[in-house]
């Protein structure tokens, strides 16, 4: 398109965004401009990835770092990642987190974790579980046969189940959202 078009398909009045997008653009290396109106070329590679798979995994909400809360499970948002770039992503989920109950293991408020369903939780494996109706990340701990959650935060205490741990997912991946 020329940056007329552009500029009437984005609804703007003056044709300076469109070519500071432009300029910006061919700066990043992302698209190379020619001498003529409708010479805009998208480079190779970048082309390239526009072209790949991508895999949808659902963001849930939010999962607390700091104790157990009743979970909200509605989809809030979708975040795509390339096909392959995460191993067995149909069967993850994506939840944000709130606290500071995991600051030591580098799980900070606000970060995403990625949970699998499909992975067995193993002794120290950082989890998403359903502790006694609420929902948190934590470290899973067994210790003589007994399951419990540890915090990676001194300020609070292991959580040992009253009635009910069950896992939800094991975290295979965690950090912000950017």
């Amino acid at each position: 398109p020329t940056i007329r078009e552009m500029r009437e398909d984005m609804g703007l009045k003056y044709d300076g965004f469109v070519v500071h997008c432009l300029k910006s653009l061919e700066a990043k290396g992302v698209i190379k401009k020619g001498d003529t109106p409708r010479s805009i070329k998208l480079l190779p590679q970048v082309e390239a990835r526009l072209k790949m798979d991508f895999v949808k995994i659902p963001v849930l909400g939010h999962i607390p770092a700091g104790g157990p809360v009743v979970s909200e499970e509605n989809v809030e948002d979708w975040i795509s990642f390339e096909e392959g770039s995460l191993k067995g992503a149909k069967d993850c989920f994506i939840l944000k987190v709130r606290g500071d109950s995991m600051v030591n293991a580098g799980i900070l408020e606000g970060d995403l974790v990625i949970a699998s369903m499909k992975h067995v939780p193993k002794a120290h494996d950082i989890v998403v579980a359903l502790v006694d109706g609420g929902s948190t990340v934590k470290r899973y701990m067994v210790e003589r046969a007994r399951s419990y959650l540890k915090p990676e935060n001194s300020k609070y205490k292991n959580i040992y189940p009253e009635e009910e741990l069950q896992v939800q997912g094991v975290v295979v991946a965690a950090g912000a959202r950017g």
